[in-house]
């Protein structure tokens, strides 16, 4: 009996230690769990979600906002489309990054030997977003014009979070904040209407507020020539008599030419005979806008910044 016993004391004193190992182990695989998700960031966008590893090394970027908000953070990339890169973006080009094709051509082949550790893209690729998707986490960058300044402050605040910069974008958003209001104010005491339209080999179209260039009205506070202007990606075909019926105060041109890397021909197509009538062109308002923030940028730090400088100095 005492065999027996002395049997079962030892019996016990294993089945304590095997639980109290059990626990042990299970504490660490949780632990385990906890700090890889600390590492991670799932992030959920239009055409599903992706999980992107915290400061990611290997960066690929196909939006130009992003990539001037990278620039003004001090995050390296490692690839960009050099096929047409806006001037102010110009350091891109140089053979230290990898060229990952176009805007609407990516090098799949060059993208994939690289093994980034995230791609981002935006509207220009949403259609091949499953091909990038099979190579690496990839972030589609949404925007919504109608509501300008909250998809902005939402991508600078996702970019802050993937790169531990939160801090950082604050403060600059707050810095462009107040030049907005700044130059919100001064427009909305001068009361004047503007007209925003996109020359391109000769034809013309017109965008107003809500639209890919509607901040003018909806963000820095000119008044619409035309209220009532269809909103689509490539604008509302007009002609030369409705801008001279329109007659705004200011008209904003922006050239897609020169955009895409062609001859700046948009000063020889607006001014003419009609266009000449209208209250902008008699008080020197047709304002020339930089092609490449406005066209293929727009949405960064750095290019909201200068998008702002450059409408206020319209005044």
């Amino acid at each position: 009996m005492k065999k027996w016993s002395l049997l079962s004391v030892v019996f016990s004193i294993i089945l304590v230690l095997a639980a109290c190992g059990g626990k042990n182990e299970s504490t660490a695989d949780q632990s385990s769990g906890s700090s890889e998700s600390a590492d991670k960031i799932t992030v959920e966008h239009k055409y599903g979600k992706a999980v992107v590893k915290t400061n990611p090394q290997k960066v690929v970027v196909f939006d130009f906002g992003i990539l001037d908000t990278l620039d003004e953070l001090g995050v390296e990339v490692t690839g960009v489309p050099q096929t047409t890169v806006p001037k102010y973006l110009e350091k891109y080009k140089d053979k230290k990054y990898t060229n990952v094709g176009s805007l609407k051509e990516p090098d799949f082949e060059a993208i994939h030997s690289m093994k980034p550790d995230v791609i981002f893209i935006s509207a220009r690729q949403a259609e091949l977003y499953d091909q990038f998707a099979e190579i690496a986490p990839t972030v589609f960058i949404d925007f919504d014009y109608t509501h300008y300044m909250d998809s902005f402050e939402k991508n600078m605040n996702l970019v802050g979070k993937v790169f531990g910069k939160e801090d950082q974008v604050a403060a600059k958003m707050k810095d462009i904040e107040g030049i907005i209001e700044a130059v919100h104010k001064e427009i909305s005491t001068a009361n004047k209407k503007a007209l925003i339209v996109m020359a391109n080999e000769g034809k013309v179209s017109a965008y107003g507020p809500s639209s890919r260039f509607g901040l003018i009205h909806d963000v820095f506070g000119f008044g619409a020539a035309d209220k009532n202007i269809e909103v689509s990606t490539h604008g509302q075909s007009i002609t030369f008599e409705y801008i001279m019926e329109k007659n705004p105060d200011y008209l904003f041109v922006i050239d897609r030419n020169v955009a895409i890397g062609g001859e700046s021909n948009a000063k020889q197509t607006i001014e003419n005979d009609l266009v000449k009538k209208t209250n902008a062109y008699k008080n020197g308002k047709i304002i020339y806008l930089n092609a490449d923030t406005w066209y293929l940028s727009g949405g960064g730090l750095k290019s909201v910044k200068i998008m702002a400088d450059e409408v206020e100095s319209a005044l």
